[in-house]
């Protein structure tokens, strides 16, 4: 059974940057061909996924996000992890990581077979 569990700051300050990281656990995020996402959801908006991380290190991010987000791994904690530059309260929202079978179904919801519970994460001075 895969787990993955979220953590870092729940609050961060305007202009700073928000660090989550992703632990995953009874299953490698170097196996082929899964890839791992960061997913947020603003309070009373749908899910918008960020970026994703792919088993062979490979990423890609939302196009709207990518000027500030970055994503990570360490292969040797079995972890990943995101960043968020410059952030404002417009980032406030709960932050999941999943998996998805392969980066072709990484766009919808739907196509993850793992979550993470989720992190509320608040920006506000």
């Amino acid at each position: 059974q895969v787990q993955l569990q979220e953590s870092g700051p729940g609050l961060v300050k305007p202009s700073q940057t928000l660090s989550l990281t992703c632990t995953v656990s009874g299953g490698s995020i170097t196996t082929s061909y899964y890839a791992w996402s960061w997913i947020r959801q603003p309070p009373g908006k749908g899910l918008e996924w960020m970026g994703v991380i792919a088993y062979d290190g490979s990423t890609y991010y939302s196009p709207s996000l990518k000027s500030r987000t970055s994503i990570s791994r360490d292969t040797s904690k079995n972890q990943f992890s995101l960043q968020l530059s410059s952030v404002t309260p417009e980032d406030t929202a709960v932050y999941y990581c999943a998996r998805a079978p392969d980066l072709q179904v990484v766009a919808e919801a739907a196509g993850y077979d793992y979550w993470g519970q989720g992190t509320q994460v608040t920006v506000s001075s």
